[in-house]
């Protein structure tokens, strides 16, 4: 069977490496020109997620390319300082973890399968024909049994197979921008950082990086007017948000016009009744965002990859049996990391001076606390906070053969 993938970014290399281990055909459609190798933002892996990555043969590259943050530091606009080992934190959430930036992981996932599967770059989707057959920007015609959106929050694919992204996107109230910055407070396995009512702002250093990441979290009433691809109205709205924020955020935003990689997005959750639509499905945050960088998207989308492969494998290659069991196999899932990133997001972006003050508190206490206790007093509360080591991975076994196009 042939199978398209649009997106070369995290669940689209881990998707073409299964798929073509079961015995499928697969080509990787990327709308970039190359594969990205800015660095990007740190993102998380947690224990599925990283036994995944150790079934793939990858996990050690994972681990050596590793932030090694371990410090957190933190002062709020009412003059405290709160201090964090991050450690404690993620010992609390996860047993198995790695915090990673995105473009190595994706450069670790992508080198896993590129000699097996067939990467075009700097070409995208016009149209998806219910019979297979999928028209590009740039490339010849062809025709596949199955047309899978791996491309993210903006999917080109979602929006030529399910309609305008304004259907199925709920705002949570907040945005983030990430922008690499020259390392000026020489931060080595530490992250600075500073919050307010509506705001936080970070700055930290990672092994491999010569320069650093500066991150911002920041509220707003109402969602601001832009375009996701427009970087100048971009920058413009941040500089605006953030002006008369002392302390490293003027420096940081020094740096706006010279940043060699610069990100910017709301905190949106997608909301779809079903991810599949013929020969058509999607997976990772093309099909069930639950909110970047508060929700462990990048986790979810290497178990929605993960899963999705091995459903069509177990099915034979019918896609009108596989998706529904993929999506039933990992339905609770995207639904309890949809809870998750609304509380997240609350808990990093302090909706108010009683929100401040809890946040400060709750570090403390986390400093304070043996990792066992804080373990039984989140899950006591039932906030989700080990929601991911909670997701138990089916074997899959590859089958004989798969099912040619009816």
């Amino acid at each position: 069977m042939r199978v398209l993938i649009s997106g070369a970014s995290i669940a689209g290399p881990v998707l073409a490496y299964w798929l073509t281990r079961y015995g499928f055909t697969v080509t990787v459609v990327e709308r970039a020109p190359a594969l990205r190798k800015a660095g990007g933002h740190a993102v998380d892996l947690f224990r599925p997620a990283m036994d995944i990555a150790e079934r793939m043969g990858v996990v050690d590259q994972v681990v050596a390319r590793k932030t090694g943050t371990e410090h957190l530091t933190l002062h709020t606009e009412d003059g405290a300082r709160v201090d964090l080992e991050l450690r404690r934190v993620l010992g609390v959430i996860s047993d198995r973890h790695a915090e990673i930036m995105r473009d190595d992981l994706s450069e670790i996932f992508y080198e896993a399968t590129r000699h097996d599967a067939e990467y075009v770059f700097d070409d995208s989707i016009t149209s998806i024909s219910e019979d297979g057959e999928v028209t590009f920007e740039r490339g010849e015609p062809g025709r596949y049994d199955l047309v899978i959106g791996a491309d993210g929050l903006h999917s080109n694919v979602r929006r030529l197979a399910f309609g305008p992204e304004s259907r199925f996107t709920h705002w949570v109230g907040a945005y983030l921008a990430v922008l690499s910055v020259p390392n000026f407070l020489e931060l080595d396995n530490h992250m600075q950082g500073a919050a307010g009512v509506g705001w936080m702002a970070a700055m930290y250093g990672a092994a491999h990086l010569g320069d650093a990441r500066a991150g911002f979290f920041f509220r707003t009433p109402e969602p601001l007017d832009y375009h996701h691809r427009d970087v100048a109205r971009q920058k413009e709205l941040l500089r605006e948000r953030f002006a008369g924020v002392g302390g490293l955020v003027p420096r940081i935003l020094a740096e706006l016009e010279r940043t060699p990689a610069f990100y910017f997005d709301s905190i949106t959750q997608l909301r779809l009744d079903t991810w599949s639509r013929g020969r058509v499905t999607l997976v990772g945050d093309a099909g069930y965002c639950p909110g970047p960088a508060v929700g462990g998207s990048t986790s979810l989308a290497v178990v929605g990859a993960y899963v999705l492969a091995g459903e069509l494998a177990a099915h034979g290659g019918d896609h009108t049996r596989a998706f529904p069991a993929y999506e039933a196999e990992i339905g609770e899932y995207v639904r309890r990391s949809r809870t998750f990133a609304i509380s997240a997001a609350r808990r990093i972006v302090p909706g108010s001076r009683f929100d401040l003050w809890a946040l400060k508190q709750g570090v403390r206490l986390l400093n304070r606390l043996p990792v066992g206790l804080t373990r039984a007093v989140l899950k006591a509360g039932g906030n989700g906070a080990r929601l991911h080591d909670s997701v138990a991975l089916k074997d899959y076994a590859a089958p004989r053969e798969t099912t040619s196009r009816p």
